[in-house]
């Protein structure tokens, strides 16, 4: 097995990214990082603002570090900044610049790009359910631009999770 590989599970919002990572972990027996952005934003009392996306970006690169210290195998985690990037520039129409330093230096991934045939599912957290389509291709678009491997998951509940075993398991 490879030292170390992330494996980073992406998507649109309602496409069962925090089930399948957990189950995945389960699995494989792996560490799992479950999204810091919902943590934070649950317990806010007030909108969102540009200053709580870069501190939710902070946090998740530090928990992404620290677990990556604590595992010699697979780590699966729920989000990564790919999806911080792109919030940052649908909603202010910029980015902290050291984002593209930390995606640039993160070869050690593979992307899990849930496709949207979940249904949509409205919770305190999700803001998007008309754009799911536009955003799955704008984290492909990024995936690609940082020339990081991706691989589609598709299916529903226990078919996406067999589809996704597979996946990895070619990988490892």
């Amino acid at each position: 097995m490879k030292k170390n590989i992330k494996i980073v599970l992406t998507g649109a919002e309602s496409t069962g990214k925090t089930w399948l990572s957990r189950q995945l972990a389960a699995h494989f027996r792996a560490l799992w990082l479950p999204e810091y952005a919902r943590e934070y934003t649950e317990k806010l009392n007030r909108p969102y603002t540009y200053q709580d996306v870069e501190y939710i970006a902070r946090k998740q690169a530090e928990l992404e570090r620290q677990i990556s210290q604590n595992s010699k195998k697979i780590v699966f985690l729920d989000t990564d900044l790919i999806i911080t990037k792109v919030w940052f520039l649908e909603l202010y129409g910029k980015y902290p610049q050291w984002i593209d330093a930390f995606l640039n230096h993160k070869k050690d991934r593979v992307y899990l790009l849930c496709s949207n045939e979940i249904e949509w599912r409205a919770d305190p957290v999700r803001e998007n359910p008309d754009n799911r389509d536009y955003l799955l291709k704008r984290y492909e678009q990024e995936i690609e631009n940082y020339s990081l491997t991706c691989r589609h998951v598709r299916g529903l509940a226990n078919l996406r999770l067999e589809n996704a075993i597979k996946i990895v398991e070619k990988l490892i």
